[in-house]
């Protein structure tokens, strides 16, 4: 009955800096923008069914605002997920590149995942289908995944 989600609602300090990294990084694209007394507004498209909107507003301080995780009320982050193995790695190196990742894979089972963190400092998760995946199988966080753990 459901697509996936539609979109997901940030609050940011620096509208500009957040648009370029996700235009930067992850080749979100800019579909709308509105400014109205004190809020500006971005809408970035990030794949084919789903949405950044991004809101700045006038002495609003949410966005400064960042606790661990599972400490941060009941919307803790949010994940993307790449659409290859391949796409997952150029993203991973991207994010390591900017210093947003310290580069650890954990192996879930069925998904591999990277956090990094964004020029906000809002915490999120950038995942993939697990091409070693045993069926069934399902692993705890902090799991590292054999592909990418250096072993020496």
């Amino acid at each position: 009955m459901l697509a996936g989600f539609d979109h997901v609602a940030v609050l940011t300090a620096d509208l500009e800096r957040f648009v370029a990294f996700y235009r930067d990084v992850f080749g979100a694209e800019e579909e709308g923008r509105l400014s109205d007394d004190g809020l500006e507004m971005a809408v970035l498209r990030i794949g084919p069914s789903s949405e950044i909107n991004v809101f700045q507003i006038d002495g609003n301080d949410e966005a400064a605002k960042q606790t661990p995780i599972f400490g941060r009320g009941r919307l803790d982050h949010f994940a993307f997920r790449a659409v290859s193995i391949e796409q997952f790695e150029t993203l991973r190196d991207e994010l390591m590149r900017r210093n947003c990742s310290d580069g650890f894979v954990t192996d879930f089972g069925q998904v591999l995942s990277v956090f990094f963190r964004d020029p906000e400092g809002l915490e999120l998760e950038l995942c993939v289908a697990n091409p070693d995946a045993v069926a069934g199988k399902v692993n705890p966080p902090g799991t590292p995944s054999e592909r990418y753990h250096d072993s020496g």
